[in-house]
């Protein structure tokens, strides 16, 4: 089913110490905050992990982006469920079967309190 504008669509996931181990071997991001608990044996979710929320909806439904910008908020510890949202801005068909795409997500945490907000811009190739 296309998505059109005004759509919204939720997606949710709870990081784990594995997980920011698995993205500081990726991405090289070792800052002590990813590697060493808090005082309650949490540690520090890196940024980018966090923004891959608003993206998983992206490639979910075959968007190649253009521009993502991305306003972190707060910070987000493993442990942390993280609720991201993201609402269909813009949804308009172009020549050569592509669509353009603009949306803007809100992350929040199980707490309810906002960590991340942005937007993001691309197209959706129909025939890939």
């Amino acid at each position: 089913m296309p998505l059109k504008v005004g759509d919204i669509i939720t997606f949710e996931r709870t990081f784990t110490v594995r997980d920011v181990e698995l993205f500081t071997e990726i991405s090289g991001d070792e800052g002590i905050h990813h590697r060493t608990p808090d005082e309650q044996g949490r540690l520090v979710i890196q940024g980018l992990l966090t923004a891959s929320l608003p993206t998983k909806v992206g490639g979910n439904h075959n968007v190649l982006a253009r521009n993502m910008n991305f306003e972190f908020l707060r910070p987000v510890y493993t442990g942390d469920t993280i609720i991201c949202e993201v609402k269909i801005e813009k949804y308009e068909a172009q020549a050569n079967n592509r669509t353009a795409i603009i949306a803007s997500f809100i992350c929040e945490n199980q707490n309810e309190k906002e960590v991340l907000k942005g937007d993001f811009s691309g197209v959706i190739l129909e025939a890939l």
